[in-house]
């Protein structure tokens, strides 16, 4: 769970600014800016219409509009004051450090039964918060941490193993929500489920490379940018997760009602018998499929040298324009090199796949 967030600041650098009340109140109070200034513009738009009772209906709920992003930032003022005081404070990281470190453990603590049950929850969070604050103090993010390296300059196998693992890592739990949502008995999740899965299913991953880094800040606020590789990991993490939800809902289909009907019958809820009993069946069944598409995905990082990021391949081709590395046997060399770490990184995915399913087929063999 810690390598993510590590790896994010060892390869991109910086630090930080804040923590969790920072970052909380930094969100809500630009939620609550753009509510106010969708209402001022709708009022605008009220203002310039010819038709006066069009105009009388976008002034009434501009209005409403404006008046709720002031509720908004009515409630959400004690805690902007909080972040205030934090960042006047000499130590503004470890301050607002210290802050969330004692609200979060003690809210769990509570929501977890006090002094009953709540302990366990207290101690984890506790121990959560003091693995944050020793990456906080090794890494130095509270005094800027490493040099900051623009992921525009970012290439070669780098990108590959970014996007590749981004990808599959963050289109499972993608895959997993829209598997149950398809299959749920709610018409609005299932509905929009599955206009979410065809919608992705029906793109091929250049649109959606294209739509993510060219036409995602069209729909973004002026002042709120994102970082163009940020961009590509979303668009594949919604590719890849809309074609492994209908992978992990053929497993879902294969495991017979009568275990969710002997879950129900012990009085466990619909989110134990999914998470306890039904998802680890399907998983399990679907661990060919779902290696099939993580190698297929691994393949296709290579598309992301059409938005401007230089993959293994993209910096295959860029030398070959490159005079020092230029030669007759260039070609050859450098495709075939690159062909064998392709090769042995999906091989290696499929022999680890066959590993796991035969470990956790065990009861199966005869």
């Amino acid at each position: 769970m810690a390598f993510p967030i590590v790896g994010f600041f060892l390869l991109l650098g910086g630090g930080q600014q804040g923590f969790g009340i920072s970052w909380t109140a930094d969100f809500l109070s630009g939620f609550a800016a753009s509510i106010g200034d969708a209402g001022r513009k709708l009022m605008g738009a009220g203002d310039a219409s010819a038709v006066a009772l069009v105009g009388w209906l976008f002034a009434l709920v501009a209005k409403a509009i404006i008046l709720l992003g002031s509720a908004v930032s009515l409630l959400i003022w004690p805690l902007v004051w909080l972040r205030n005081q934090i960042g006047a404070s000499g130590q503004p990281v470890w301050a607002d450090f210290a802050a969330t470190a004692a609200i979060v453990p003690a809210a769990l603590f509570v929501l977890n039964g006090s002094f009953r049950t709540g302990w366990r929850a207290l101690m984890v969070s506790l121990a959560v918060f003091a693995g944050i604050g020793l990456v906080i103090a090794l890494l130095q993010l509270d005094r800027g941490g490493l040099a900051v390296v623009d992921t525009r300059v970012w290439g070669g196998m780098l990108v590959t193993v970014v996007v590749s693992v981004t990808g599959i890592v963050a289109s499972m739990p993608v895959g997993i929500a829209l598997a149950l949502g398809r299959r749920s008995t709610i018409p609005l999740i299932r509905v929009f489920s599955v206009a979410f899965i065809e919608f992705w299913r029906g793109l091929p991953l250049i649109t959606v490379l294209f739509f993510a880094i060219y036409m995602l800040p069209l729909f973004l606020p002026g002042n709120f940018t994102v970082d163009g590789l940020v961009r590509v990991l979303i668009g594949v993490a919604l590719f890849a997760g809309a074609y492994n939800a209908e992978v992990i809902r053929g497993g879902l289909q294969a495991i017979p009602r009568g275990q969710a009907e002997a879950a129900s019958a012990l009085g466990l809820s619909y989110w134990k018998t999914t998470g306890l009993i039904v998802m680890p069946q399907a998983l399990r069944h679907v661990i060919p499929g779902l290696v099939n598409s993580f190698i297929a995905l691994f393949k296709d990082t290579s598309l992301v040298s059409i938005v401007a990021l230089f993959d293994l391949l993209g910096q295959l081709r860029a030398s070959f324009a490159d005079p020092v590395w230029s030669t007759p046997a260039t070609l050859f060399t450098g495709f075939a090199f690159t062909g064998m770490i392709y090769f042995a990184f999906c091989f290696g995915m499929s022999r680890y796949s066959l590993f796991v399913e035969n470990r956790l087929n065990v009861h199966r063999r005869s």
